[in-house]
């Protein structure tokens, strides 16, 4: 309560004798919460990023970046970076992922908005500063995958041979994620970070953005860990990507076929480190709703590796750790 209090009086600092309500408007997987608050004709977000536990510098240096593409991200009105306080405008309430589950066909509109913003965001020169996805990185986040989902989730010990083998695919998986072209990356593009806005869409959640490979963010985006999409509404929204992507002079492959290949591999990075996040979040941070969503990354992360003759090993892995995952139905399309 303390800490609400401090957030309280640092907005009554910024709107002297102006009454307002503060409530609660979504918290994140991380230690930052964000607040909306209501005056008579109009209604603000404050993020609270306590600065024991986040920085909220980096969001300030990305919205700067992603303002100037001309993408709609939250303008920031006022800032206490030492507080990790920070007033920023309201993009509404109605996330991606809240409008689809209302009507689902409105998703090639949103989607296609989607494709546009990104698009532009990925056009951006102004990328100096920020951190670039490399080998260290990229390992770090798939090791996520033995510590928290093996170790924790199935409470498994791995083989010395079953690390070896392990390791070898994670080398695999980064040789593909570093030989992509690179660009600027939001990180999470996901249908819970896109808000249904005017312009569309309100891009939020951004400070964890990178330079790194073109593919990340569409995985996010088509290989969403909250909705499911069949895989060949997936392939048509890629290959609407691919052709507006390569008219506007982004470096993606002139080959449709080995851009999918990329992207599935990123994927693979993408969602062994999701799964290694979700087992954190439920057995670290007590945020338990996570757990629900782990089947559908696992759907996506065994029917790549069903696909892919060079990721069998990790098809076999999965199913010596758990048996049970095995009798999943795996689809094909490509």
């Amino acid at each position: 309560m303390e800490r609400i209090q401090q957030l309280e009086n640092w907005v009554k600092e910024q709107f002297p004798a102006k009454p307002f309500t503060m409530q609660p408007a979504s918290a994140d997987a991380s230690f930052r919460r964000y607040f909306r608050v209501s005056f008579k004709d109009q209604t603000f977000i404050v993020m609270d990023a306590p600065p024991q536990h986040e920085d909220c510098r980096p969001f300030l240096q990305v919205a700067e970046i992603l303002a100037a593409t001309g993408v709609h991200v939250p303008k920031v009105l006022a800032q206490n970076p030492d507080q990790g306080f920070l007033l920023l405008s309201d993009l509404g309430s109605t996330t991606f992922l809240q409008a689809l589950n209302n009507q689902m066909d409105s998703a090639n509109q949103l989607y296609g908005d989607a494709i546009d913003a990104l698009i532009k965001l990925q056009l951006s020169q102004q990328v100096e500063g920020l951190p670039n996805y490399d080998e260290a990185l990229l390992r770090r986040e798939l090791n996520l995958f033995p510590d928290w989902y093996i170790a924790k989730h199935l409470q498994k010990d791995l083989s010395e041979k079953q690390q070896a083998v392990l390791q070898s695919i994670f080398t695999r998986i980064i040789q593909n994620n570093l030989a992509q072209p690179r660009v600027l990356v939001h990180r999470d593009y996901h249908s819970r970070n896109l808000m249904v806005t005017s312009p569309n869409p309100g891009i939020i959640d951004f400070q964890d953005a990178v330079v790194g490979p073109i593919t990340y963010d569409l995985v996010s985006l088509f290989k969403d860990a909250y909705i499911r999409w069949d895989e060949e509404r997936i392939l048509d929204w890629m290959i609407r990507y691919w052709e507006k992507s390569r008219k506007a002079g982004l470096p993606v492959t002139a080959d449709f076929a080995e851009f999918y290949r990329d992207f599935e591999w990123m994927g693979v990075q993408r969602h062994l480190k999701i799964l290694g996040i979700f087992a954190r979040l439920n057995y670290r941070d007590g945020k338990t709703t996570y757990l629900s969503d782990m089947p559908l990354v696992m759907e996506y992360l065994r029917k790549t590796c069903k696909r892919y003759r060079e990721l069998h090993l990790l098809l076999n892995l999965l199913d010596e750790l758990n048996p049970a995952d095995s009798g999943q139905k795996i689809g094909y399309t490509f």
